[in-house]
């Protein structure tokens, strides 16, 4: 990790730099497969699923026995664990439901705003380094609460047994997925984007992936297809003040940058005696990571900012627009009120990441590369349209009929204006 004792804000603009992929690059290779997927369906991926990983599956879709039956592969202790992370995440999405308020702008002219869910949505979870049933529960919570008529699963089967993890088959039985299928990759999205026969079309598309799956969303995207949010590696930012223990601030970094070797961690501190303390820790802990070599790199990326004043210190958090930040700070909550651009906020000295990824309750899929500039994670909202209504009395088209006209005329829409006119005049 860099250090960089308070740079001048000159240099900042740099320094939020998020470490660059190029993916155009990729989009020749994944536009092929989303082109063959889309021609030949089903046939191009299980073709695909043999070629890439090196599987010859027979059946794409997961069979009900096979989701029921995976409840009885977990412990115990990681059930209970899973369904204490699922009501806490529902309990949370449930009250951001709201209420139609009828509003009456004018006397006789009322307008209101409704909810409907997406009538069809596709969740990608990556099978790669982990399983990640954690984002099962993350997208199929609030899918399931916005009334989505059919929710569609896709992840990639592993590559020893042919089956997806049964961590991410419980959930998503728990939380009411409706299909779910052994295909992974750009060929996934494709699926989900066009249909075959047996993985339906969907309208939006959400979860987390490689290059290939993000290069996917963005074409898929282009044709027409609502995305959850650009994407890019996972990220956070740690606050510290000086009551901060350096052994829990580098256990923040380092869950971080577990997730992948793209990922940053960022910490911003007062002093250069505390950054290295921190520093030294980061060091100390990556020794014993399982996933030491892929936190290793992602640490080689990533840089400590001493940055003395808390005006310089808000600034350039806000600049950088975390997707994660963590305010390990004993006026964390103060400190906060300043901040604009984040993903999703840890406040105080006892709040670890680690929270919001599994089981606070907060969705953990989130704005990355800067997008929080821009971009909320994903809610309830995400998974529904918002359908305005208006209804007028006569009172009411009286009232405001003649400002319609007026305007009408004046863009030089006669057929607008008339729509108004026939009816006053036949009242």
């Amino acid at each position: 990790m860099t250090i960089y004792p308070n740079p001048p804000r000159q240099e900042w603009p740099t320094l939020v730099q998020r470490p660059a992929k190029d993916l155009s690059t990729l989009r020749g290779a994944v536009g092929g497969i989303m082109d063959y997927v889309k021609a030949r369906g089903d046939a191009a991926l299980l073709e695909l699923t043999s070629r890439f990983d090196g599987l010859k599956l027979e059946e794409l879709r997961v069979s009900d026995a096979t989701i029921a039956a995976a409840a009885e592969q977990l412990t115990p202790e990681l059930r209970a664990a899973i369904q204490l992370a699922k009501a806490n995440i529902e309990r949370f999405h449930l009250a951001q439901r709201e209420q139609a308020s009828e509003v009456e702008t004018m006397p006789g002219v009322t307008c209101w705003r409704e909810s409907r869910g997406i009538d069809r949505v596709g969740l990608y979870i990556p099978g790669g380094t982990a399983p990640l049933f954690s984002t099962v529960l993350m997208l199929a919570v609030p899918a399931q609460i916005a009334g989505c008529g059919e929710v569609v699963l896709c992840s990639p089967p592993n590559r020893t047994l042919g089956d997806i993890h049964p961590a991410v088959l419980y959930a998503a039985g728990l939380c009411g997925v409706t299909k779910i299928f052994r295909v992974g990759g750009a060929q996934a999205i494709a699926a989900m984007a066009y249909g075959t026969e047996t993985v339906p079309a969907v309208y939006k598309i959400f979860g987390p992936g490689n290059a290939y799956v993000t290069v996917a969303k963005q074409l898929a995207q282009l044709e027409g297809l609502a995305i959850d949010m650009p994407a890019g590696p996972s990220e956070v930012l740690v606050g510290a003040d000086a009551g901060a223990k350096p052994a829990w601030v580098a256990a923040d970094l380092l869950a971080q940058a577990e997730h992948g070797d793209d990922s940053q961690v960022v910490l911003v501190v007062a002093s250069l005696e505390q950054g290295e303390a921190i520093k030294s820790e980061v060091l100390r802990q990556l020794e014993d990571l399982p996933r030491r070599e892929m936190a290793a790199a992602a640490i080689a990326n990533s840089l400590i900012l001493v940055l003395p004043g808390r005006q310089d210190q808000l600034d350039f958090i806000n600049a950088y627009a975390p997707e994660h930040l963590i305010l390990c700070r004993a006026d964390a909550r103060d400190f906060a009120a300043g901040i604009s651009n984040a993903g999703s906020i840890f406040l105080g000295y006892h709040t670890p990441e680690s929270v919001g990824d599994y089981a606070s309750g907060t969705n953990h899929t989130l704005p990355t590369y800067g997008y929080a500039r821009n971009y909320s994670g994903v809610s309830l909202d995400s998974f529904v349209k918002k359908i305005t209504f208006q209804e007028l009395t006569v009172e009411g088209l009286r009232q405001v009929g003649p400002a319609v006209v007026t305007m009408a005329e004046a863009e030089a829409l006669r057929g607008h204006a008339r729509a108004v006119t026939l009816r006053l005049s036949d009242l």
